[in-house]
């Protein structure tokens, strides 16, 4: 890993005065990575009330073509794609965080 310069240090310190780089940087990482997994979840909760169903239901009941494949329609598929995608590998990276920083490492 490369290092990391005084000025990084510094800001980090700003933002998380307690604990040595590792345990700053997991804790601003933890801290990001759970904004974006609140934003997702907001997305999916969004598009479940717009749609009335979850995503692999509208996924498989091809409501994007049942809708003429319209901007809006299509729009909502990428965009709900993302988020549910978006929440697996958020949860997945946040339990790894969490782990390493359980074990002490």
């Amino acid at each position: 890993m490369a290092d990391v310069s005084a000025k990084v240090i510094e800001a980090l310190t700003v933002l998380e005065p307690e604990g040595d780089v590792d345990a700053k940087l997991a804790k601003v990482v933890d801290d990001a990575l759970s904004r974006r997994l609140h934003h997702y979840q907001y997305v999916d909760r969004r598009m479940q009330q717009k749609y009335g169903m979850a995503f692999a239901e509208f996924r498989e009941r091809r409501i994007v073509a049942q809708r003429g494949y319209g901007f809006e329609a299509e729009s909502d598929f990428w965009e709900w794609e993302l988020a549910v995608d978006g929440i697996a590998t958020i949860e997945r990276r946040l339990n790894e965080l969490r782990q390493t920083a359980d074990d002490g490492c």
